[in-house]
């Protein structure tokens, strides 16, 4: 049973588009985050990884021509794509020095002092990716498990140059790794390009599967704010949760919101709080963006669930999805029948609350 609609979108806009292929699911029954994980062992997934960033790198400076035709006969249906519609450099198969897109882009990429130290950084951090290939063939399986038919796309391991995309496919056949975004807390220059504390979480080793299987979801999925009630948009952030929760079931709840492990611990302590918040604040149903959207968004803090006089506040700022989560989860485990399909295919949040009979511990 296929997904109807193949869709496509923009994923990615710094200053320049990329149309991104979105992919194709299979969907399959699922059960509960709770079950036990699934036997894969049968499941045959063969992981094709690809370091680009070494690549390009090793490339000679002083015969940058002969080193981006050799290179294209690695990449034959990447590099291009990286160079003119990534990196926007203008070349189009033209790798001659005379070309300004390599005079005045390429080369100072290759060469640039900041540039070079940030490859050997990322180099020295990730000297090989076996751990996070292993997490994502892990990962993959349990996809092919859920949904036979999906088609395991090949990883490209990228220096992007600090461009704030971390993780993002390309098409059905390509999923793109930014390395340059997973430089861990001490990294000093991600303070330059606007990561703030909160993000941290988003830029630790551990964080890349969370990132590549978030980016399938959305691809999928994409995220509906227009006209959109909080719970709307919990609800549509609990799915991509349960989701997660299902392809990466190893991973700790902290590392799947991208939060602290100490606001794991104040949500899971304070759920009920948290929802009689939102139901006395007439929230649930608020569409109003400026009052909504700081609760199911990443931020210092969740506002009003702690004296304004603490300086030190515990609460995640993106607490709706946390809570979107619970009531889906609440949901399925209500009506064991329901499919995977069935839930992503759910878009009236009212009847998922409704169904789940949702009572906050």
């Amino acid at each position: 049973m296929f997904l109807e609609d193949i869709k496509r979108r923009t994923f990615l806009d710094f200053g320049r588009n990329a149309l991104i292929g979105c992919l194709v699911f299979v969907l399959a029954g699922c059960g509960n985050p709770s079950e036990n994980i699934p036997d894969t062992s049968a499941i045959e997934v063969k992981l094709d990884t690809r370091r680009f960033d070494k690549d390009l790198y090793a490339i000679d400076s002083n015969n940058i021509e002969a080193g981006l035709r050799s290179l294209a006969e690695q990449y034959p249906n990447f590099l291009n794509y990286f160079l003119d519609t990534v990196m926007a450099y203008g070349l189009y198969g033209n790798f001659s020095d005379t070309v300004p897109g390599i005079r005045d882009g390429f080369r100072p990429f290759l060469t640039y002092k900041d540039f070079v130290e940030l490859e050997a950084e990322i180099q020295k951090k990730y000297p090989d990716t076996k751990s996070e290939n292993e997490q994502l063939l892990r990962g993959f399986k349990l996809m092919k498990y859920y949904f036979p038919d999906y088609k395991v796309p090949r990883i490209i391991y990228l220096n992007m140059g600090l461009s704030n995309w971390a993780s993002f496919p390309i098409d059905s056949n390509t999923l793109c790794i930014g390395l340059d975004m997973f430089l861990g807390d001490e990294f000093p220059h991600y303070d330059v390009i606007g990561v703030h504390d909160y993000m941290k979480p988003h830029i630790r080793r551990s964080f890349i599967p969370v990132s590549v299987f978030g980016a399938i979801y959305s691809g999928a999925f994409p995220f509906v704010t227009e006209e959109a009630t909080l719970l709307d948009l919990m609800v549509q952030k609990g799915k991509e949760q349960y989701f997660l929760h299902k392809i990466l079931p190893e991973v700790p709840d902290s590392v799947l919101f991208g939060f602290r492990q100490n606001q794991v611990e104040w949500c899971n302590n304070n759920e009920a709080l948290i929802y009689n918040f939102f139901i006395a604040q007439n929230l649930l149903y608020n569409k109003s963006a400026k009052d909504i959207m700081p609760y199911i968004t990443d931020g210092p803090f969740a506002r009003g669930l702690e004296p304004v006089s603490k300086p030190d506040k515990t609460t995640p700022g993106n607490i709706g999805t946390w809570l979107g989560y619970k009531i889906v989860a609440a949901y399925m485990q209500q009506n064991p029948k329901v499919t995977l399909k069935e839930l992503l295919r759910e878009t009236d949040a009212p009847t998922i609350l409704r169904k789940a009979k949702y009572k906050p511990r």
